[in-house]
């Protein structure tokens, strides 16, 4: 089956359907990139036009497709313990400011749980050392519902765990074995720390709640300036004074970020 071409107009479309709803910013740029993910998705459905993909995704009942669309258009490369110098900054934090009291921690662009387990292992040995109340909690929310399923069952490819250390290997995961060669599962300790969500950053949030450190990273490249503004204000707003918020070291300061102190590349407080 031949893909079929992507016209401008429904290009147009589907960048004004993927803005409005979750705020992410489709340039002219990024056109070869749509009509190749979702090309090969229209040849598994079966469809013969994007427009038909289009009023799919539009469609009541299509909404377990539009989560593939998303998927499909914001696939970004994870693995655990990525930027390392965010972990060791809050290591470093924790153990000199915030030893004595319960954290809440929010990963608030989870994707498939990389991030918020690599901080649950973190805080996890903390503990162990007498470094971190027991009494911390972490949450970790995305947009897509399929990325959040794979995140509770907590199954990765080995490879995501290239930075992880032996030890840390030993005390928290269990090795797959036959069928199950190559990848690694969480053990439950661990995985039930760990709380997922859906939310849509582009929505409000009020009742979410408030939280001592907030990692938002390697999402605010898919918003415009006036969207990347919007979301940074809602999330600051569930920081508590003294919180430490992260960004990807690749995202810079961005507007909206004028009041945090910055501590290194990507990693800010808010003042007291």
């Amino acid at each position: 089956m031949t893909v079929p071409t992507l016209s401008e107009r429904t290009f147009k479309r589907i960048s004004a359907i993927m803005y409005e709803s979750i705020g992410l910013v489709l340039s002219d740029a990024k056109r070869s990139l749509v009509t190749s993910r979702l090309g090969a998705r229209l040849q598994r459905l079966g469809l013969s036009k994007y427009e038909d993909y289009v009023d799919l995704i539009e469609s009541e009942s299509g909404a377990a497709e539009f989560q593939m669309a998303v998927d499909l258009l914001t696939t970004n490369e994870t693995y655990f313990f990525r930027e390392p110098q965010h972990y060791e900054l809050l290591e470093r934090d924790i153990i000199t400011q915030r030893s004595r009291e319960p954290l809440a921690v929010w990963s608030a662009a989870s994707s498939f749980g990389d991030e918020a387990y690599s901080i649950a292992i973190l805080l996890s040995d903390l503990q162990k050392k007498g470094q971190c109340h027991s009494g911390w909690t972490i949450l970790g929310t995305d947009i897509s519902h399929r990325v959040l399923i794979s995140a509770k069952e907590a199954v990765f490819p080995t490879d995501r765990f290239r930075h992880v250390s032996p030890e840390r290997m030993r005390n928290y995961c269990l090795r797959g074995e036959g069928p199950a060669e190559g990848q690694v599962m969480l053990q439950r300790k661990l995985r039930d720390r760990v709380k997922f969500g859906q939310l849509n950053l582009c929505r409000p949030f009020p009742n979410l709640g408030l939280f001592d450190i907030i990692f938002l990273r390697n999402v605010l490249i898919y918003f415009d300036t006036e969207t990347r503004k919007s979301v940074i204000s809602n999330v600051l707003d569930c920081l508590k004074p003294g919180g430490l918020f992260f960004v990807g070291t690749a995202e810079g300061r961005i507007q909206g970020m004028e009041k945090l102190t910055p501590l290194i590349t990507g990693a800010f407080r808010k003042p007291l």
